[in-house]
């Protein structure tokens, strides 16, 4: 019987195929690398390999773009018709809850898929990249939390579960947990950008910016190479840090180097640059062209029903370049996506309050910024992303409460965040804008936090 480096039985592979098939899963485990190459090698050995095939399909998935979804529909469909041992029929039917939009149904039967095999390190990777596209704070710990124990110390991948549980627990709030793992994580495998990265969440969430920087700055050899899925987030997490510190030209320079200079067309990748350019603009710092060059890289991937969350990113892009009547279109796109699906309902509940709270915002409208982000603020967890990529609705709603001279509104938000980050030099910024006119006309100011 043929297995994978976990003992898993695998449904028509040969030994040379089941080699490519574990490089593909440590390439998708460290986000390095390239995992398709090796399952288009184990495929070309073994043409009827379930399970590389099923990778492959899961790694379209979870990619979030159109053009990749299609792709991944057309190989599900033939997968289907070959022959599928009881684990791999699980990921089959798992794959096409996350192709129709039902993420959720996705995530229960990789919950139950676990509890079956609790060694499958694909199904829980892709379990965890769901539970994150859903925002589910509490499966992204209690997935990884309720498998580790079956896994030894000698398994091969247990590293990578200690850093997606390192994540989960920071999106869950218990940060000294969450940094303890991921630094053990990376004591076990100096590449395990994952781990990496939870730890750098941590930082941000702690408003430890300085070591954010530091710990980006240490581990950069680890992280940065060209092979490297995941080294534009671990940059834009970098630059996050650089703002919080009012270092605006080394924000700048992170933009125009590693972050953008290479032009990705991949939509992780143009979620983060759209997200520091509205953070730069929010900021009051002139972000120059560089709207016009990601709107345009975006076209081919705001649909209006694949993921809300893309959706709302390109839509700030084409609000920097002017194309008012591109994002109006995207609106109506996501507020007519219905009922249909999972995904459909966070467009219509959630994507297009939030497209039309930032173009009113950007049209200067900012009460109707206000309405709409308020209501969309509360929501805005069941359609993705973690923690601190959706900040930045808090900061747009805050600014927009700021310039329309609302303070009650934008004091209350300070104040939220000041108990949730106290020692952040941005909302202490935002604490000093909002006592000003207080001080400027001789009020009384309430105690500063």
């Amino acid at each position: 019987m043929i297995t994978d480096a976990q003992g898993l039985s695998l449904t028509g592979a040969s030994r040379e195929a089941a080699a490519h098939f574990d490089q593909a899963v440590n390439a998708f485990n460290l986000y390095r690398g390239d995992p398709i190459g090796a399952l288009d090698a184990a495929l070309a050995t073994a043409p009827r390999f379930a399970m590389a095939a099923l990778l492959k399909v899961h790694l379209m998935a979870v990619a979030t773009e159109p053009q990749a979804s299609e792709a991944a529909r057309e190989l599900l469909a033939e997968v289907a018709d070959w022959p599928l041992n009881e684990r791999e029929q699980s990921h089959l039917v798992a794959a096409r809850h996350i192709l129709a939009g039902k993420w959720s149904a996705a995530a229960n039967r990789l919950d139950h898929h676990h509890t079956e095999w609790p060694l499958d390190i694909v199904a829980l990777q892709v379990g965890h990249l769901v539970d994150f596209f859903r925002a589910n704070a509490r499966n992204l710990r209690d997935r990884i939390a309720r498998t580790l124990p079956q896994w030894s110390a000698d398994t091969p991948g247990r590293h990578f579960l200690l850093g997606m549980l390192a994540f989960g627990l920071e999106e869950n709030g218990q940060y000294a947990q969450a940094e303890d793992l991921g630094r053990a994580a990376i004591q076990l495998e100096a590449r395990d950008c994952w781990a990496h990265h939870a730890v750098a969440h941590v930082m941000e969430m702690q408003a430890r910016h300085e070591d954010g920087v530091g710990w980006a700055m240490s581990r950069e050899p680890h992280w940065s190479g060209d092979d490297n899925f995941f080294q534009i987030h671990n940059w834009w997490h970098r630059a996050l840090c650089h703002l919080e510190l009012g270092q605006i030209d080394a924000v700048f320079r992170l933009y125009d180097g590693p972050i953008r200079a290479s032009r990705s067309a991949v939509a992780a990748d143009m979620v983060d640059a759209s997200a520091l350019l509205w953070r730069l603009q929010l900021a009051g710092h002139d972000v120059g062209d560089r709207w016009h060059e990601l709107g345009d890289a975006w076209n081919a991937h705001a649909d209006g029903h694949s993921y809300a969350f893309n959706d709302w990113h390109a839509s700030m892009a084409w609000l920097g370049a002017d194309r008012m009547a591109d994002v109006q279109k995207l609106e109506a796109r996501l507020r007519a996506a219905g009922q249909g699906s999972e995904a459909a309902r966070w467009a219509g509940e959630t994507g297009a309050d939030l497209v039309s709270g930032f173009a009113a915002f950007w049209r200067g409208r900012f009460g109707d910024a206000i309405e709409s982000l308020w209501r969309a603020r509360s929501i805005s967890n069941r359609f993705g992303g973690s923690h601190a990529q959706r900040d930045v609705i808090d900061l747009t709603l805050m600014e927009a409460a700021l310039r329309s001279g609302k303070r009650s509104v934008a004091e209350a938000l300070v104040r939220e965040r000041l108990a949730q980050r106290p020692h952040s030099g941005m909302n202490q910024q935002l604490l000093r804008r909002v006592l000003a006119p207080l001080r400027d006309t001789g009020a009384t100011a309430p105690q500063a936090a």
